[in-house]
């Protein structure tokens, strides 16, 4: 049979039909070369490229003296894939494999068998079993997997936790992680970013089977590790704040308390503390009620307990400051020349005053009578600061209050500080000036007066609160200070001396007895806020400041009660023996010597005593280097050959044993002329008070006993050289 050839028209339909899906498959070639392209690279890029993930370590933190409060271990997550229990077409070995690998999964970590199957039988890909798993239960795991041929479906993937040694200490000033690492509250979440470091990574190329490819080359990113924090707190003084704290709040029958310890001269927090407290390594149980209690709350209400107990009383909440607050008004008042310390006829108090429409008494409406300001500081006159107030004026008060720092937020390094809360000095009339001159109808939080307090004795230098010391590079060793920050001169040295003074007399005359500590000088103020008329509920809250030694104050302290449920609420009778407790352990343990003779609760700290250099036959120049090199303070008459002109005579002379800081009047040939001033007389004065007195007319002292000044050996009103050894005797 011959074959029709075909016709020539179909061939030609043919050959087109071919031209034209050879010109869609250049086109589709084409398309997919130039316009799908990259899209295309960068997806067959991302199946064959492995990303491994390196987690940095979370950085540890530190108390001042290098004791661990935070620190990271290495943990790991368990996760399991579903799918990978399912045998294709065999339910009945399905469910026999599932049951087996959440039986395992359930003993080996202890968890719900049936909360385990569930997760084994979810249509999800992954599942988390249980998160921050140590080293022995991975171990007990993997062994498990091996006898029982389990090869995949469960993974193992590496993961850090976050431990606090010392559970509930700092609690508040330390703050927590979350399930994320992520920090929460406190110096973790203020320095999160510091402590979390930077993830690494290494990327390698991989074939169909996500096996490695090894002559490829590795690319490697670094991990940066999370630097370590060293703070200001000290372990020791925390604790022992912390102590007397909770005691003192359970002792009274308080809801809360809070407290506050810090370095003046430098702004350092040695201890922060709220009490009730919370496990840091259990944030989430609430300690602050029964389980009984707890049952009745929704979840709503259990969050909000939760934020109630990690809040920070000392910088998060404000109170109403009350009687302590006089101290800022004295302050002020002195520094302004409107009144002196020891005029008695400055006030007079009858019990109470009238302020426009109102009368405001004294507490229990006391009759104190005429006063200095010195007494009415240690009788906590309201009547006599509101006088003082007055006499002050708003635009004087509110331009300190500024200068004190106490109109804005102190800056320290921690999450959640709240603002203060004062009228508008627009809206200040007589009855807002009178309350807010004895500290009440308006909030500050505990850290703006404790810092406010703390430039009364760092000779009127404001300090930057500082919590954290140092941060430490782990991977570099470098180590970054934190430098203390002096926010301001707010009032001259020569006010804060006499605050101080009269601060000493509230301890050792007047309603700070409570306050005093055996062997140390102390000097403090009382506090008691009533509550805010409309808020009856919140009751009072009372408080105590204190600084030690009086002299040269190494610490400041408040401490503040709230609701306390007594029948008679006052600072003095609450907050002030806690206070006492917290110096009687804390100035021993820092270095700061005692008079251990003191028996009968005196309040005499012993002065250091050390011997005068010889600086005779020096040049003027050299001779005062030496001598304010030791400490001393140098009188002597400054000439234009002072680096050539030589000393001749030296009072003290060589050898002499004075207390530290004494005054040495140097002589030359060109002023050998000696001067003299007159004797005060010190009789009644405490040591500080004598001490300030003395070196105000460059005088020396040497004294015996303790208490106050009964006998002087230069009387009252003789001629003495500047330079002059005073002796003293205290009882």
């Amino acid at each position: 049979m011959i074959d029709k050839p075909v016709p020539g028209n179909k061939i030609v339909i043919a050959m087109v039909i071919t031209i034209v899906l050879f010109a869609c498959l250049i086109v589709r070639i084409a398309w997919i070369q130039f316009i799908n392209g990259p899209e295309l690279k960068e997806l067959a890029s991302r199946q064959q490229t492995l990303n491994k993930i390196i987690s940095p370590k979370r950085g540890a933190i530190y108390d001042a003296n290098g004791k661990t409060l935070a620190v990271s271990a290495n943990v790991d997550t368990i996760t399991i894939n579903p799918a990978k229990f399912i045998v294709k077409n065999k339910e009945a070995e399905t469910l026999e494999l599932q049951e087996k690998v959440a039986k395992g999964l359930s003993e080996i970590f202890e968890l719900p068998y049936e909360e385990v199957l569930s997760k084994v039988k979810s249509e999800k890909s992954v599942e988390t079993i249980i998160k921050k798993v140590g080293q022995e239960l991975v171990d007990k795991l993997e062994k498990w997997m091996k006898d029982n041929k389990i090869t995949s479906g469960i993974n193992i993937d590496e993961d850090n936790k976050r431990y606090y040694p010392y559970n509930n200490l700092a609690a508040h000033v330390i703050g927590f992680t979350g399930a994320d690492s992520q920090g929460q509250y406190g110096i973790e979440n203020r320095w999160d970013s510091t402590l979390k470091g930077t993830s690494g990574k290494i990327v390698t190329t991989t074939d169909v089977n996500k096996s490695e490819i090894s002559d490829n080359a590795e690319q490697y990113v670094e991990v940066e590790n999370g630097s370590d924090i060293y703070l200001t707190i000290d372990v020791t003084i925390q604790s022992i704040v912390e102590k007397y704290l909770e005691q003192g709040v359970k002792d009274n029958k308080a809801i809360s308390g809070s407290a506050i310890a810090m370095k003046p001269s430098t702004g350092d927090i040695l201890a922060m503390a709220t009490y009730p407290s919370y496990d840091l390594n259990s944030p989430n149980t609430i300690t602050t009620m029964t389980e009984e209690e707890l049952n009745e709350l929704t979840v709503e209400e259990k969050n909000e307990k939760r934020y109630q107990m990690w809040a920070d009383r000392n910088f998060s909440t404000t109170y109403e400051p009350g009687s302590t607050f006089k101290l800022i008004i004295a302050a002020i008042a002195v520094e302004e020349g409107i009144i002196g310390t020891d005029n008695e006829n400055d006030f007079n108090c009858t019990g109470a005053i009238e302020v426009a429409d109102r009368t405001i008494k004294c507490a229990q409406s006391a009759v104190h009578g005429r006063q200095s300001l010195k007494v009415a500081l240690a009788n906590s006159c309201n009547s006599a600061f509101i006088q003082l107030g007055q006499k002050i004026g708003k635009e004087t008060l509110y331009k300190y209050f500024e200068a004190f720092g106490l109109f804005e937020k102190t800056g320290v390094a921690i999450t959640g500080e709240s603002r203060s809360v004062f009228h508008a000095e627009k809206d200040v009339g007589p009855v807002e000036l009178a309350t807010t001159s004895f500290g009440q109808r308006f909030n500050i939080t505990p850290l703006q007066l404790i810092t406010a307090v703390s430039a009364l004795a760092n000779d009127g230098r404001l300090m930057q609160p500082r919590i954290v010391k140092e941060v430490k590079n782990v991977d570099t060793g470098i180590i970054t200070e934190i430098k203390t920050n002096e926010v301001r001169k707010v009032i001259s040295e020569d006010t804060t001396k006499k605050i101080r003074q009269m601060m000493e007399y509230v301890v050792t005359d007047g309603g700070g007895r409570h306050g005093s500590v055996a062997g140390y000088s102390v000097g403090g103020k009382t506090g008691t806020s009533e509550p805010s008329p409309t808020n009856p509920e919140e009751g009072y809250t009372v408080s105590f400041v204190s600084l030690a030694p009086v002299e040269d104050p190494e610490i400041v302290i408040l401490v503040a009660i709230y609701k306390p449920d007594l029948e008679n609420v006052y600072g003095s009778m609450v907050a002030a023996p806690i206070v006492a407790n917290m110096l009687s352990e804390i100035l021993p343990y820092m270095g700061i010597a005692s008079n251990n003779s003191d028996t009968k609760g005196t309040v005499t700290r012993s002065v250091k005593t050390t011997s005068v250099p010889n600086v005779k036959n020096k040049t003027l120049t050299e001779a005062k280097k030496n001598l304010e090199n030791l400490g001393f303070k140098v009188v002597s008459e400054n000439t234009e050959k002072s680096n050539s002109v030589l000393v001749t005579e030296q009072v003290p002379a060589a050898d002499i044993r004075v207390t530290e800081g004494a005054t040495v009047v140097l002589y030359t040939e060109e002023n050998s002329v000696r001067t003299s001033v007159t004797v005060p007389n010190l009789i009644g004065k405490t040591l500080s008070e004598a001490k300030a007195e003395l070196a105000d007319k460059n005088l020396n002292f040497v004294y015996s006993g303790n208490g106050k000044v009964v006998s002087q050996n230069i009387g009252e009103g003789t001629s003495a050289e500047q330079g002059t050894i005073i002796n003293l005797r205290l009882e």
